[in-house]
């Protein structure tokens, strides 16, 4: 069997001490963030991404050995495993080819050939495949097949007898691994997509139009081109196939199978791989290969939506300001909420500013009354439905303010589907769902990472096909992504929600009700020590969590930073050394920058350690996000009406796609950037270029009002 740290390290480009050390930690419950940041002496400061992808594949072939163990067994009950058998399932490092190796052995339904060895023609299939391999004229194959004659058997001819003994060989050919393995490779390096839109669908009448005599190579195909034809297949659309030189793959079976030159047995030969090509491998190889390049497409699908994901959860926040919060409306008019400097909700209104004059005199007043009562420093209104509109009404609202608040549009996409789940429910079962929304807007603008956590991340419309990529896999790596980037900012101990709290390192759903009914129950944490009175929360549960929670004014100034409780001592030491008080940190650390680290590494802290715990007391207590900004909307340009090929026009990128990216440029429409117009260079992965959240200058080069696509150029446009 294989020797998986020794096979990971070559793998990955690992030292064997490094992979052994962190596969050690995670079989000790730690986390991949604790590991990353908190156990560097360790790993050889292994960051996340080598960390995760070292876990992955252990999993994979953990699995694999696990799988070869079954197998294994399977075949030695048959009596049929032999040491080169062994060998091959043993060195397998890929399930496709251990599968393959297994099919011959794998339990059947019954088949023609298993029909036919009922009928007691194996020893005519056997003397067949030996008068192959003999190279010589013997008796004709219609007389040793007339041997094989019986009633009672249901062989009524040699003809039938012959029919039956190629059907056992046809199923011993399409079960050969080295076989499959080149037909696969073969549709792999050679085979062509090839799709149809079908009859029922006239031309220009189907999103999935350029599929219509669509045909590219199977290894050339864009991800997300695949998934567009796996998509129009699953709603009936179209239809796709692999084609390819059927007679290629016929002549290398033949040049493989058929070792005589006698002119009957290569035509019995022939006929019968014809039939094991066709009736026996064609379809599932194609099926696999399908597969494979679906998986492929999959993750780099999901690849993109996790780079999105990240990049929107680490928007820089506008901060924890008094905020008003604009849901817009037209009809059912505008839900505007009040949240305090916690995110605290204070106070509701319905405005009605788009309907009668009155109507929006009475709005603004009430509007200019929330924000001077309140203090209102940030205004955050919805890009739904009127919101170009009711942003044109803010604008007149703050003339009349001399204090005036910033204004910003703020993606709302998830914000329906917070405000009816059952997190929004819990927090504000007395309000309801459209003012739930306005406090999601408000909340989101004040710290999008605390709020958009609280929101399946498939929701947030940062995505590229998700419905149709593996959701398993999907929301394993979005769960991950949202855990990396929470304890990469780290969280407020005393204002996070229960949802942010579940994915702080080492804290369980459970764990972090606990935490939050202690807060309620106790008042504000003081200290981090405090954590190990909550219930469920126990020692292992604390190492892992507690340097990314942060006790802002608390009874010990590194409660506030990601210095980890196990390093106080430490620091500690070393402030009594440079004769600093503790609560004068910031000292510290410029003082320490004229120490030799050296003298303070042990067993158990290096100078890795020592750097982070440096660069911690320099800002203790610093947010990692970038500065907030925001775009301005142009003003009277509110539809897909207003604009005009040859605008230009300030945006924010909304999603990011392996083709392009998509830019809100406040006509309630996304446009697109294609890959060919971001930049002008060549450009293979639009992520090097932009990103999700990323203000832009853009140029309108199309529109089609119809279909409501809007065509976007960035190189056209000084950055």
């Amino acid at each position: 069997m294989l020797n998986i740290p020794q096979l990971l390290a070559s793998e990955i480009n690992l030292k064997p001490h490094q992979v052994q050390n962190a596969l050690e930690l995670l079989a000790e419950g730690a986390t991949i963030p604790f590991i990353a940041r908190y156990r560097k002496e360790r790993t050889d400061e292994m960051n996340e991404v080598q960390l995760r992808e070292l876990a992955d594949r252990y999993t994979y072939l953990t699995e694999l050995e696990e799988r070869k163990s079954v197998i294994l067994s399977a075949i030695a009950q048959q009596g049929k495993l032999t040491d080169e058998l062994k060998a091959k399932i043993s060195s397998c490092l890929q399930k496709t080819e251990l599968e393959d190796l297994y099919l011959p052995y794998r339990p059947k339904r019954r088949t023609r050939a298993t029909i036919a060895r009922e009928k007691g023609l194996e020893p005519l299939a056997e003397f067949i495949k030996l008068l192959n391999v003999k190279n010589a004229a013997t008796a004709s194959l219609e007389e040793e097949a007339a041997k094989y004659i019986s009633e009672a058997k249901g062989v009524k001819t040699a003809e039938e007898a012959l029919k039956g003994a190629a059907d056992i060989l046809a199923e011993e050919v399409a079960e050969k691994a080295e076989l499959r393995a080149y037909i696969r490779d073969f549709l792999l390096e050679e085979g062509v997509f090839v799709s149809r839109i079908k009859d029922d669908y006239p031309e220009g009448t189907t999103k999935f139009e350029m599929y219509r005599n669509y045909q590219i190579k199977v290894k050339n195909i864009a991800p997300h081109n695949m998934l567009a034809l796996c998509r129009g297949e699953t709603e009936k659309v179209l239809s796709f196939e692999i084609a390819f030189d059927e007679d290629t793959v016929l002549y290398y079976l033949e040049s493989k199978e058929i070792k005589t030159k006698v002119r009957t047995i290569r035509d019995f030969y022939q006929t019968m791989l014809k039939d094991a090509f066709n009736r026996l491998m064609k379809v599932s190889l194609m099926g696999e290969v399908i597969s494979e390049i679906k998986v492929y497409a999959d993750m780099e699908s999901i690849k993109t939506f996790e780079t999105n994901l990240r990049e929107l959860l680490l928007s820089a926040p506008a901060g924890m300001k008094p905020t008003l919060a604009i849901d817009p409306g037209f009809r059912t008019g505008c839900k505007v909420a009040v949240l305090d400097q916690t995110g605290k909700f204070l106070e509701y209104q319905a405005v009605f500013p788009h309907q009668a004059a009155e109507q929006r005199a009475k709005a603004a007043q009430t509007v200019k009354n929330l924000i001077e009562k309140y203090k209102i420093e940030l205004i955050a209104i919805g890009n739904g439905t009127a919101s170009r509109e009711t942003e044109e009404f803010v604008i007149q609202v703050l003339e009349t303010i001399e204090r005036k608040p910033v204004k910003v549009m703020v993606n709302e996409s998830g914000a329906s589907i917070y405000s009816a789940s059952t997190v929004a429910l819990e927090e504000f079962p007395d309000l309801d769902i459209t003012v739930r929304g306005a406090i999601s807007i408000g909340r989101r603008l004040q710290d999008p990472l605390a709020e958009l956590v609280k929101i399946d991340p498939k929701s947030i419309g940062v995505g590229q096909y998700q419905h149709d990529v593996d959701q398993k896999l999907l929301k394993k790596k979005l769960d991950e992504t949202v855990e990396s980037c929470v304890n990469y900012v780290g969280v407020d101990l005393n204002m996070a929600s229960k949802e942010l709290l579940t994915s702080v390192s080492g804290i369980t759903a459970t764990v972090a009700n606990n935490v939050v009914a202690y807060r309620n129950q106790n008042g504000a944490f003081k200290n981090r020590r405090q954590l190990l009175k909550v219930p469920k929360l126990g020692p292992k549960a604390f190492e892992q969590a507690a340097g990314f929670l942060r006790i802002r004014g608390g009874d010990n100034p590194l409660d506030n930073t990601a210095v980890h409780p196990e390093s106080y001592s430490l620091v500690e030491a070393i402030a009594s050394d440079l004769n600093v008080p503790l609560n004068q940190v910031t000292q510290i650390a410029e003082k320490l920058k004229k120490t030799n680290l050296k003298k303070y590494v042990t067993d158990s802290v290096g100078e890795p350690t020592l750097r982070d715990i440096l660069g911690e007391l320099e800002k203790p207590g610093r947010d990692p996000r970038a500065e907030f900004k925001y775009a301005t909307f142009k003003e009277g340009i509110k539809e897909i009406r207003d604009l005009k090929v040859g605008m230009e026009l300030e945006g924010m990128i909304t999603n990011v796609a392996n083709f392009g990216a998509f830019v809100d440029i406040g006509v309630h429409q996304d446009g697109l950037v294609h890959i060919s117009q971001l930049a002008d260079r060549f450009v293979d992965d639009p992520k090097k270029v932009v990103k999700v959240g990323q203000v832009v200058k853009v140029q309108v080069l199309e529109i089609n009002e119809k279909l409501k696509r809007i065509s976007l150029s960035m190189k056209a446009v000084k950055q």
